[in-house]
């Protein structure tokens, strides 16, 4: 049996398919999900599981050079912005790696989720909680 955290076996997998700059995007549930990307839906009802949880548990798994964001966090959503930048905090703590931070417009960030490995679906109805995180590599 696997040993860590990360129990979802398709997050998993597409982890461990991925290489330098490949992007996961990690989405609420409200966040429009392209036919061609994979879809990984864990919503269950309106906040279940927290977008928050899903991040900590996939940044356990996953080495991140860089993190975009939609801009509209910032003035919308600040607290779950404070919490991000908190959850990228102890990430920095735990493996000596500080993700560059990006933002876009909003629409330009749907359309970046495309071409991403996959989108997983958090029950998250915060505005704006949507990350996507960039492979970094472990050497």
């Amino acid at each position: 049996m696997k040993r860590g955290n990360m129990l979802n076996s398709e997050i998993s997998a597409v982890i461990s398919r991925m290489g330098h700059t490949d992007g996961l995007t990690i989405g609420d549930a409200g966040l429009p999900i392209s036919d061609e990307c994979k879809r990984i839906d864990l919503a269950v009802r309106p906040g279940l599981p927290k977008f928050t949880e899903v991040l900590e548990t996939v940044l356990e798994e996953l080495c991140v050079e860089k993190i975009l964001l939609a801009e509209e966090i910032r003035s919308v959503n600040p607290e779950g912005m404070e919490e991000i930048l908190g959850i990228m905090a102890e990430y920095e703590k735990k493996t000596g790696y500080k993700p560059a931070m990006t933002f876009v417009p909003h629409e330009e960030f749907k359309k970046m989720t495309a071409s991403t490995k996959a989108v997983v679906r958090t029950g998250e109805v915060m505005p704006y909680a949507n990350i996507i995180l960039y492979s970094g590599v472990t050497f």
